[in-house]
């Protein structure tokens, strides 16, 4: 893997006309990008389109959870457009990302990379326990989740960093965890309740790492993801 595409930028903005400045502002520094439901519904498949003429690798973002069926059919159609990665809840349970997981084929008959997603970051155990009425601790709840999605099929996660190494140790090297939250050092966490800096969160262990704000919202783009990459290659020099 180019270790420039540890790095996901996530296009979190309103409009095709912004993520494309970034783009291009961000030129080969960064490979990889993450689409949500926002750029997405403003969007839709034109920015995927865009991003994949540029050789740009698309992680959708979309977090489906719905019957199996219903999420089987979108994972396809989304598929058909060459997408890279994209998510779906593990909480739509195993029936939903198995069925998932068999129509997760691109058009150059390679599959994408199907990511379950397992406790939000902006969610604590106050959370699992008073709204969810789920008595185990966080870290056990996302190591059964993960456990469903490996046993579904699924290629890996979406988890802070926190739950990495543990996930890891469960599921096997192989097993993909992608990790939002991630905050440079001196950044505020903001809506995350679980992060890390890119330099903790690729030492844990994490294949991937998305960086939104620090990057898309910076006086200077491309220096602060320059900054991030060092920071990456710097973690990955420091792993066990």
């Amino acid at each position: 893997m180019d270790e420039r595409e540890r790095l996901i930028v996530a296009l979190d903005v309103p409009s095709f006309e912004e993520a494309e400045k970034i783009v291009k502002t961000l030129g080969d520094e960064v490979i990889f990008y993450k689409v949500g439901l926002q750029l997405y519904t403003s969007a839709g498949p034109q920015v995927i389109k865009y991003l994949k003429e540029l050789g740009k690798k698309v992680f959708l973002d979309l977090k489906l959870h719905d019957i199996p069926n219903t999420v089987a059919e979108t994972v396809s159609v989304a598929s058909s457009y060459n997408v890279d990665m994209m998510t779906i809840h593990t909480f739509g349970g195993f029936e939903m990302m198995e069925v998932a997981q068999k129509r997760a084929w691109k058009p150059d008959g390679n599959q994408v990379i199907l990511l379950g997603v397992t406790i939000l970051t902006s969610l604590d155990q106050a959370f699992l326990n008073d709204f969810l009425g789920v008595d185990r601790n966080l870290k056990d709840e996302i190591l059964q989740l993960a456990s469903l999605a490996k046993s579904a099929g699924l290629s890996g996660v979406v988890a802070s960093p926190n739950e990495v190494r543990d996930i890891k140790l469960q599921c096997g090297e192989e097993f993909i965890v992608v990790t939002p939250g991630i905050r440079p050092e001196g950044y505020d966490s903001m809506d995350h309740a679980r992060s890390a800096s890119p330099k903790e969160a690729i030492i844990m262990g994490a294949d991937y790492i998305v960086v939104g704000r620090p990057i898309v919202q910076s006086d200077d783009p491309l220096k602060s993801a320059r900054e991030i990459q060092e920071k990456i290659r710097n973690g990955l020099s420091q792993r066990p």
